[in-house]
């Protein structure tokens, strides 16, 4: 009897759920169902000061188009997320009290952020749909807790010290709430560990996220004092700010693209296979990333995995295939070494190249030195995985691959490293 295969639409939710993940689907659930419940909400008790409301949601839409990805895949909108923030904190235009609720705040961005979206989505860029909904969950918690529960326990004159402790005690806490998901969303992504995910994002987050919530806080009590008229002038440093940090992410995408392509002369030389240095990279950094690597591990052990054949460029006759595995020890070692003393002609990757020239050690080390570094190790078992594999997709000869390399797990390749790309290969989502 022939087993019946799942209807289309079955099998097409199950794709979906693999590729956004439980997570993410929850997070976009969240956000788009507190967006939908403000909008009714706000629409069925009305606007109130729609000047207010006009004037933030311009900025938060001008912010959201602006928006740029920092390295790591990272997007952030520090306009938006700051003007967001200052409406969430906003009690007063020009000394007159406002009285917009939570509701209102969040109706406000989502409506501020979406049309920011929207030229994007025109001109056919792929929204990141899993920051855009954390930039919209962070304003929901911090505009339900700031005007649900600060407002109607701390007076709003007099000690207004105690109402700005308060604002700076939730910008904190909206921080490290912010790291805490992204940290869930890119431990779900790259199969890593929460803890080291949520310390990268501390790391890359944190001073961005306080800076932003700062001037989100500076918004609000300029315009309380100066009327809306503080709103534009407090926006102004922030787009030079959101200037220079579109530079730096400019500078190190283009740093990446430039090794990338580096990567590439081997293989338009015949000197490995088409796409050899780009699945060894996807493969290491899967392999990284179950290990629990921090993401500056992971930034040079891709620009490793990316030019670990650069010194095959020394060669007078090809590796047939380029299958360096298949080599004399003694042939593996010098191109490495060649490959290590070309990238340190660049001044800047020392690490980088340190982790070259050690690659087809064995794991235990062979010298003086001591064992290789991990993502040395780590190198050496993807790039024997796919000089062995090549191209295939062939679970079969995958297993095969690994358990001739689990064979030399006593002296040449890392028994972890090994056991990590078992794992990579067995998750459904693994490519490479």
């Amino acid at each position: 009897m022939t087993e019946r295969k799942p209807p289309r639409s079955a099998r097409r939710r199950g794709r979906l759920r693999r590729r956004v993940g439980p997570n993410r689907l929850l997070l976009l659930t969240l956000a788009a169902g507190s967006a939908a419940a403000a909008l009714l909400w706000t629409a069925f008790t009305g606007f109130v000061e729609p000047d207010a409301a006009l004037a933030f949601g311009v900025i938060i839409g001008l912010g959201e188009l602006a928006r740029i990805t920092l390295p790591g895949q990272r997007e952030i909108a520090p306009v938006a997320s700051a003007g967001a923030i200052g409406y969430a904190f906003l009690l007063r235009t020009g000394g007159a009290e406002v009285h917009h609720s939570a509701g209102q705040v969040i109706a406000v961005v989502a409506i501020g952020l979406a049309l920011g979206e929207l030229p994007h989505i025109v001109v056919g860029r792929t929204p990141r749909w899993g920051d855009f909904a954390r930039r919209l969950f962070i304003v929901v918690l911090v505009a339900v807790v700031f005007r649900l529960l600060v407002t109607r326990f701390v007076p709003m004159s007099g000690d207004w010290w105690l109402m700005l402790s308060a604002m700076a005690i939730l910008v904190v806490l909206a921080c490290a709430a912010d790291s805490a998901i992204a940290a869930v969303l890119r431990a779900e992504r790259l199969r890593t560990r929460f803890t080291v995910a949520f310390n990268d994002e501390l790391r890359a987050q944190g001073p961005i996220g306080v800076a932003i919530g700062a001037s989100g806080v500076l918004i609000a009590l300029a315009t309380s004092a100066m009327g809306l008229a503080g709103l534009l002038i407090f926006t102004a440093p922030l787009l030079v700010t959101q200037v220079a940090f579109r530079r730096f992410a400019e500078v190190r995408l283009t740093y990446l693209q430039t090794v990338r392509s580096l990567s590439r002369v081997t293989e338009v030389g015949g000197y490995v296979e088409t796409g050899h240095s780009r699945r060894v990279n996807r493969l290491a950094q899967a392999v990284g990333a179950e290990l629990g690597m921090r993401e500056a591990e992971l930034l040079e052990l891709e620009y490793a995995a990316l030019m670990h054949d650069i010194g095959q460029l020394s060669l007078r006759d090809p590796i047939p295939g380029g299958a360096t595995v298949l080599a004399p020890p003694r042939e593996q070692r010098r191109i490495a070494e060649l490959g290590s003393a070309v990238i340190r002609e660049t001044g800047v990757l020392d690490a980088v190249a340190e982790l070259v020239r050690r690659q087809c050690e064995p794991f235990g080390g062979d010298g003086d030195d001591g064992p290789p570094p991990l993502g040395s190790r780590i190198i050496k078992v993807a790039n024997a995985f796919d000089d062995l594999v090549g191209e295939s997709k062939d679970r079969d000869r995958f297993e095969a691959v690994v358990q001739r390399l689990r064979m030399d797990t006593d002296h040449e390749y890392d028994p972890t490293v090994v056991d990590a790309l078992t794992r990579v290969l067995r998750h459904p989502a693994t490519r490479w």
